[in-house]
């Protein structure tokens, strides 16, 4: 019978696209999770995993594993919930930033609800500067938002790079003056990514457009105001990457799930368990 603590690993590894950031991931050592997908390799006699420039990709025979393998940890998690989800009850406040709302958390909610009826789950949408300073005051119990590298707080949902988007890249290109740039407001976390990059490479920039909501952004940058910091995986339909070259590199963001301390644990783990299961990081080209 295959081990499911195996399983886990190799499944959190396909979406991290690294043992590194997997295990941060898992709360686990790199060497255990090698060691997970060691014995896994060995159990099945076939390699499941493979490197190429950027990221560990799945070979062939682990492509026909990984819908099985997530299939496996979905049962186990249901017989759990089976047992144990329908005893949840009480308050749960969620914030979640502006820019993944609209993504793949819709449907972890939607789950989460109907499964557990007798949690009121309430939900904040923010900046993350502005989420984690509301959950210092006592007022969030679980904050899902991005916070910059080399930042401790949090457990590691996944890593995405920051991309430069425009309606038009070459007629901002050939604009004259400095860079015009739609932004949201300090606190946000791409905005600083953006200004400290700029600021590095010498480039001169004025904000043409702040907005707390990224549909505000996004009809600024759709009206050609502008350039826009986006992670790649949420760009904006309408708009188009700025290829390398002219603009400064961006640092990654990551996403993490932040809970509060004396927070309800068993509710804090039940959806934080849920969106480390159902949530993936952008896959690589």
């Amino acid at each position: 019978m295959l081990d499911l603590t195996q399983l886990r690993s190799f499944v959190a590894v396909e979406q991290m696209g690294s043992f590194t950031l997997a295990a941060e991931r898992l709360g686990l050592g790199q060497s255990t999770v090698s060691q997970h997908i060691q014995r896994l390799e060995a159990e099945l006699g076939r390699k499941l995993l493979a490197r190429d420039t950027h990221r560990v990709v799945l070979t062939g025979d682990g492509e026909a594993l990984l819908g099985h393998a997530r299939q496996m940890l979905s049962i186990e998690g249901e017989v759990r919930q089976l047992f144990a989800g329908n005893s949840l009850r009480g308050n749960l406040r969620l914030g979640v930033s502006e820019d993944f709302v609209t993504s793949q958390l819709p449907d972890v909610l939607e789950e989460f609800v109907r499964s557990h009826p007798s949690v009121d789950l309430e939900l904040t949408v923010a900046l993350s500067g502005v989420l984690y300073e509301m959950q210092d005051n006592g007022d969030l119990d679980l904050v899902l938002a991005k916070r910059r590298l080399g930042d401790a707080r949090g457990k590691l949902v996944y890593r995405e790079p920051l991309v430069w988007l425009a309606r038009d890249p070459d007629r901002i290109r050939r604009l004259a003056g400095p860079l015009p740039l739609i932004a949201f407001p300090t606190p946000s976390v791409t905005r600083a990514v953006a200004l400290e990059a700029l600021r590095r490479q010498q480039m001169p920039w004025r904000i043409v457009c702040t907005c707390g909501s990224l549909s505000g952004l996004t009809a600024a940058a759709r009206a050609g105001m502008g350039v826009l910091v986006q992670p790649k995986s949420m760009a904006p339909a309408g708009l188009t990457e700025i290829a390398p070259g002219w603009l400064p590199i961006l640092e990654d963001v990551e996403f993490v799930l932040v809970p509060r301390k004396g927070a309800d644990q068993l509710l804090v783990n039940a959806l934080s368990d849920d969106i480390l299961s159902k949530v993936r990081g952008p896959r690589s080209g």
